[in-house]
């Protein structure tokens, strides 16, 4: 049985983070990571908080809105 974890995830989305341009996909890999810091192990969630904030950076450059 082949399911989501927290580390495939984060992986997979930090790499495709300078593919990310359009609005609709940065908001779907910030909140599929939003919502699988709450279930990450405390250890790897310091690894998780950058590329969160960046995913946030992001947004508000494609939004229009000062970061």
């Amino acid at each position: 049985m082949s399911g989501v974890t927290p580390y495939r995830t984060l992986h997979d989305i930090a790499r495709a983070m300078p593919e990310l341009t359009r609005r609709d996909e940065i908001e779907s890999a910030l909140d599929e990571l939003e919502y699988l810091f709450e279930v990450m192990p405390p250890e790897m969630q310091e690894y998780a908080e950058p590329v969160i904030e960046a995913l946030r950076q992001k947004l508000a450059q494609a939004s229009g809105k000062p970061a």
